[in-house]
């Protein structure tokens, strides 16, 4: 099995607008995370073009399976852009660690933080997300959409982490300070 960063990398580039350099990188994703081969099968099998269109139609950034992860954790505001970790902006985060965020996509596109996990190791920006990426992993699977089987690889190499609180027991207990009364009949 490849290691989690190659993984993270390999996932990153399936997540991200497919055009003629992810074609070029199939052969190479199908030999370093064999864990992806379900989508990297069918992408080698769909003309670009068509890929790109259902990237589109599944991925719509304002409809029911945003790749930003903020969508899952921040109501969906563009404007507060997620928090990755210990309330920390993702921009933050990644000039902390070296990196510097370029691009199109706001700082908490998954194949954005995925990237960032691949190249320094830090996956608590993904594990505190991960029940989003589960709802996430959930709707592709229901679409039935080769993506699912991306977000069913990075799913499955997170810790798990327990979102709920543990139980605390409300129901007051009587200790007896005093021995018992004996009765005399």
């Amino acid at each position: 099995m490849p290691s989690d960063a190659v993984l993270h990398q390999a996932a990153a580039l399936c997540l991200t607008y497919p055009d003629d350099d992810l074609q070029a990188r199939l052969s190479l994703l199908r030999e370093a995370a064999p864990q992806l081969r379900e989508f990297v099968d069918h992408a080698a099998l769909t003309p670009v073009r068509e890929l790109a269109a259902h990237y589109v139609e599944v991925f719509d950034p304002e409809g029911l399976h945003s790749l930003y992860l903020s969508r899952w954790t921040d109501g969906g505001d563009a404007g507060r852009l997620g928090r990755a970790a210990e309330g920390v902006p993702f921009e933050d985060l990644y000039r902390r660690h070296g990196l510097e965020f370029t691009g199109e996509e706001r700082p908490d596109f998954l194949p954005a933080v995925l990237e960032y996990a691949a190249r320094t190791g830090d996956t608590e920006p993904l594990t505190r997300h991960r029940e989003g990426l589960e709802r996430l992993r959930s709707r592709l699977a229901g679409l039935r959409t080769p993506y699912a089987s991306v977000l069913d690889a990075v799913c499955a190499i997170l810790p798990t982490v327990c979102t709920s609180a543990p139980t605390v027991r409300t129901t007051p207990t009587t200790v007896r300070t005093t021995p018992p009364t004996a009765y005399i009949p």
